[in-house]
């Protein structure tokens, strides 16, 4: 599991949503073909996904449209993960075939028409009410539809969501001594921070000359900074960043052919 930190930018939409745009298309015209898969090779899940059509334009949204359609044949699955389906646009909402839908609530007339909306988005079923059942999950609870291997949705379904192999209820004793012999040693290596912080703390060698007093004081702090912010602009900081990106995302490829 890779995260992909993006808090920086997530005040400026237009910057975030070409970003992710970029990363997919990417992977979109450089991946091979896959077909029709069992399990996706490569998932992403888009937290906070309202950023990503904040203040997007017509022609981005289209290219957004484009790529979650297609990019299903190259093997990569995508999830938008937000507050509240009306975030996303309903072009892309429609090619959407897996829904988990956690609680809504109703506070205001705009949250109820949102939520009637919602339920009408669900496949038909005798067995809830769904607009009903929206409102009353509680943590950890949602309701399901998926496509079946005909690629038709599933019958909704009020479901608690259980993280991966985990288990509501004691170990069994066999489970529970391999648990212990594996985490009741404690382990405490050193790490590189750690490493690189006592170096930077290590006193300075007897004999080695003392350093001018001028080098700590406000004049030379101002001039670091001063040629820190001219290394960042110049173009060969750039051209290394494209290549470091480029670089990171041969190497993403070449893990996933």
């Amino acid at each position: 599991i890779s995260i992909l930190s993006l808090t920086d930018i997530q005040d400026r939409p237009a910057l975030f949503s070409t970003f992710m745009m970029w990363l997919l298309g990417e992977l979109f015209h450089h991946l091979p073909e896959r077909g029709d898969v069992d399990k996706p090779v490569l998932v992403f899940f888009f937290d906070e996904a309202h950023l990503l059509f904040k203040e997007a334009s017509k022609a981005l949204l289209n290219q957004i449209e484009q790529v979650v359609k297609l990019i299903r044949s190259k093997g990569v699955g995508v999830y938008f993960v937000t507050q509240t389906p009306k975030d996303i646009p309903a072009d892309v909402l429609a090619q959407l075939g897996n829904r988990f839908e956690h609680a809504l609530r109703a506070f205001t007339p705009d949250d109820a028409k949102a939520l009637k909306a919602t339920a009408g988005t669900f496949p038909r079923t005798p067995f809830y009410d769904i607009e009903k059942e929206l409102t009353s999950l509680g943590i950890g609870e949602a309701l399901v539809t998926v496509l079946d291997a005909q690629g038709r949705p599933t019958p909704v379904v009020a479901a608690r969501l259980l993280p991966p192999d985990s288990l509501m209820g004691a170990l069994e004793h066999n489970d529970f001594e391999a648990a212990v012999r594996k985490y009741a040693r404690s382990i405490d290596r050193e790490s590189a921070r750690e490493i690189l912080q006592k170096k930077m703390t290590t006193p300075v060698a007897a004999g080695s000359p003392a350093p001018a007093d001028d080098l700590g004081g406000p004049d030379w702090k101002d001039s670091a900074a001063s040629v820190a912010k001219d290394i960042l602009k110049s173009p060969l900081t750039r051209q290394i960043g494209r290549e470091v990106v480029r670089g990171i995302f041969g190497m993403l490829k070449k893990n996933l052919k």
